[in-house]
């Protein structure tokens, strides 16, 4: 099937392609739909922004993203549960922009809850394993 460079993917599509910088579409992966907030800077800058993620793959995203970043550029994502990941700008339009990673990840890794753990968390915090409240006498 043949999609023009300046094909954008919508909310729901579930075509098995990924966008690269040269206009090729060579999807490997499947991409999960998601809204998950990250922080994205180009690599030769400074200046970082929020974005919001719309989905997710092992090879690259999808973002709404307001930062002046045109397609080509080398950029920096931080995602929450895999931590800094590089890549490019595979294509935009408007606020929308595709990015294609350097190297592949675990999409899982980023829906993972926060603090799931327990390890670092406060006592009185973390879940109980006994069922049974503290100071509760039984007779």
């Amino acid at each position: 099937m043949d999609i023009p460079a300046t094909h954008v993917p919508r909310d729901g599509e579930t075509d098995d392609r990924e966008a690269d910088v040269g206009g090729a579409h060579n999807r490997v992966s499947a991409r999960d739909s998601l809204f998950l907030a990250a922080m994205v800077r180009r690599e030769d800058a400074a200046a970082e922004g929020p974005v919001r993620v719309r989905n997710l793959s092992a090879g690259g995203m999808m973002m709404d993203c307001s930062l002046d970043l045109a397609r080509g550029d080398r950029i920096e994502i931080t995602l929450r549960g895999i931590g800094i990941v590089k890549g490019r700008v595979a294509w935009r339009e408007d606020a929308r922009i595709g990015v294609a990673f350097d190297e592949q990840i675990d999409p899982k890794l980023a829906r993972k809850p926060v603090g799931s753990g327990g390890g670092d968390l406060p006592h009185y915090v973390r879940p109980t394993t006994s069922g049974r409240r503290p100071g509760l006498r039984s007779e």
